[in-house]
This record gives structure tokens, C-alpha cells and sequence, in this order.
């Protein structure tokens, strides 16, 4: 809607334009002695826009298919989707021992994960000039110029690949897991 208003607006002002455009012009003739002018053109109607389709894109889907994976090895959206204040603290954490070994195996086995700081949380470290404030985020007094020297807080993490399978049809996202039935 706002892309069809911008368009019907940029022809009018372009109409306009058109027609005033030579108005300043010293050999334009008096409007006594001219000539009639044909009838000023009709404003373009830009074409109606349309709605986008109801596709997945290949991303969206790739993401998807991420989640399938931690679901698969680690039940993590079964885990994130229950309710778990029901449930003792004990019954939690062991849950989340299982999560987090199957989560973890899908970590491993697609990305290359690795720390950004090889210092341990709660050491002192410099920050060197030209840092990258991707893999930096400086909380507290900034002031002065580079090098910084602080607390490692978290030591971040950084991926140098991710090899997640690719999904080659994108007419609909995949299920992150399908519903399973047992028969007898």
C-alpha cells in the first residue's frame, strides 16, 4: 500500500513538473496569444500491487530445518514448548543433561564454534586497537582511545563455517518434527 502511495505520488509531482516546467522560460508566449494547449496527459496509475505469495524462502526453510535438527538430537523444542514449573527441579535438570548432549552433538557436527577470547571470565583483558565491535561489545565507562583494558565478562563465541543442509524446495516450510503415531 505505502509502495502504490509513493509511486501515485512521484507521478503527480513528475505531472506537475511537466506542466510547470517551462512557465519561467523568457520565449514562453503569453497565455493571451498562445495557441490551446492539448489536454495535460493522464496520470500514470502504477500497476495494482500484489500481495506476496504464501513461498517459504530458502532461508526461512534452512532455519527450520536448523530447529528440526536441535528437536531431533535434543528434543529442545519439546523442552522449550512444555511447561515446565509443573515439574521438580530434579525431573528439570535432567532433562536438560539430555538436551544439552544432543543439542550440543548438533553444534559440533554443523558449525565450527570456538571462543573469541581465549581468557578466562574474570581476567583482565586488552582490547586492541581497530577491533571488530562485532566481536567486542565494551559495557561500562568508554572513554579515551583503543586499547581498552577490562573484565572478560563472557568470552563470546564465533563460527568460522556452518555447513546446515540445504533445502532445495521452498514451496512450504518443513515441519521442525512431524507428529508421530504408533500403530498396533
Amino acid at each position: 500500500m505505502l509502495i502504490a502511495a509513493l509511486a501515485l505520488g512521484i507521478a503527480l509531482l513528475v505531472l506537475v513538473f511537466s506542466l510547470l516546467g517551462g512557465k519561467n522560460d523568457s520565449t514562453t508566449p503569453d497565455v493571451q496569444t498562445a495557441t490551446p494547449a492539448s489536454p495535460p496527459p493522464a496520470p500514470i496509475q502504477p500497476p495494482p500491487i500484489q500481495p506476496p505469495a504464501p513461498v517459504a524462502n530458502q532461508s526461512e526453510a534452512e532455519i527450520v530445518a536448523f530447529f528440526a535438527l536441535l528437536q531431533e538430537k535434543g528434543r529442545l523444542i519439546d523442552f522449550l514448548m512444555e511447561d515446565i514449573a509443573r515439574y521438580e527441579d530434579a525431573e528439570v535438570a535432567a532433562a536438560a543433561r539430555v538436551i544439552h548432549q544432543g543439542c550440543q552433538k548438533v553444534l559440533q557436527e554443523y558449525f565450527s564454534i570456538s571462543a573469541i577470547s581465549e581468557s578466562q571470565e574474570g581476567a583482565q583483558v586488552t582490547v586492541p586497537a581497530g577491533y571488530s565491535p562485532n566481536q567486542y561489545r565494551l559495557i561500562g565507562k568508554l572513554t579515551g582511545n583503543p586499547p581498552f583494558t577490562g573484565t572478560l565478562l563472557h568470552k563470546g563465541w564465533k563460527t568460522e563455517f556452518v555447513k546446515l543442509p540445504r533445502i532445495i524446495s521452498t514451496d512450504r516450510l518443513p515441519p521442525i518434527a512431524p507428529a508421530e503415531i504408533e500403530l498396533k
